[in-house]
């Protein structure tokens, strides 16, 4: 009995000592790697209306074009706030209209308050901004026991549907004890490292996370575009593409996200 008490002891003390030793960031910088399968993208626009010259531009982008598409971004963090941003690609623009895809750019960049889960979105829709400014998107996580290292940090996964059909699978950390993420995915108990749209192709995740002080001017609110709520945006683009048929409607989610 004495042997048993010494042994829970001596555990305990353990993970008291793991506990204190344990460091959470709580503010600095995340690099994300989007990654786009754009032979996938492309194969699922091709329809029976498209097929005659969607079908040989694909053959030939193949041709030409790597699978996947790579881009990069960051997501500075401090004080319970959040700034996602594009990283500007200085590699030479592809001469085929496939990379003008919304899913293959990076057309937000998305400040989020998590104390009071607001948040405001510069998006570029073709030649037009929008300046969104609504309630964070409440995500209906449900949380596995699957984990991951990402960067560096072991991850949880969870699961959820967005938009009624865009199916999320997601990879938080609890050693960055703030519910943000990428894009508009927060909600989690702790930062999302990664984050993938399996039916749709496309993936981020993190790659590197500096643990830094970041002033409060570092976290720039964006301030152009046309204002809206993601309601009015909606109603916008429906109208826009009520007779773009199923090539609209491939973009009308990727808009919204």
């Amino acid at each position: 009995m004495k042997k048993y008490i010494i042994i829970v002891i001596s555990l305990f003390s353990s993970s008291l000592l793991f506990a204190q030793n344990a460091h959470f960031t709580t503010s600095g910088t995340i690099e994300y790697e989007k990654k786009v399968n754009m032979y996938g993208v492309i194969k699922k626009a091709i329809n029976k209306d498209n097929e005659t010259w969607y079908a040989p531009a694909f053959e030939n982008y193949k041709k030409n074009q790597p699978q996947f598409k790579i881009l990069k971004s960051t997501l500075t963090f401090g004080n319970n706030k959040t700034l996602y941003s594009p990283i500007i690609d200085d590699a030479p623009a592809s001469n085929s209209w496939f990379s003008d895809m919304p899913l293959a750019q990076q057309i937000n960049t998305v400040y989020t308050d998590l104390s009071n889960s607001f948040s405001i979105t510069n998006k570029k829709v073709f030649d037009e901004t929008f300046l969104v400014k609504d309630t964070a998107r409440k995500i209906n996580w449900k949380i596995t026991n699957e984990t991951r290292e990402i960067a560096g940090y072991m991850c949880r996964r969870a699961n959820a549907i967005v938009m009624d059909s865009i199916y999320v699978v997601a990879f938080y950390t609890d050693e960055i004890p703030l519910p943000g993420g990428p894009e508009s995915f927060t909600g989690l108990p702790g930062m999302i490292l990664g984050v993938a749209l399996p039916h749709d192709n496309v993936t981020w995740f993190a790659t590197k996370v500096t643990d830094a002080v970041v002033p409060e001017t570092a976290l720039k609110v964006p301030v152009k575009g046309k204002v809206v709520t993601y309601a009015s945006l909606k109603t916008t683009l429906t109208n826009v593409m009520k007779d773009w048929g199923e090539y609209g409607k491939k973009f009308f989610s990727i808009f919204l996200l």
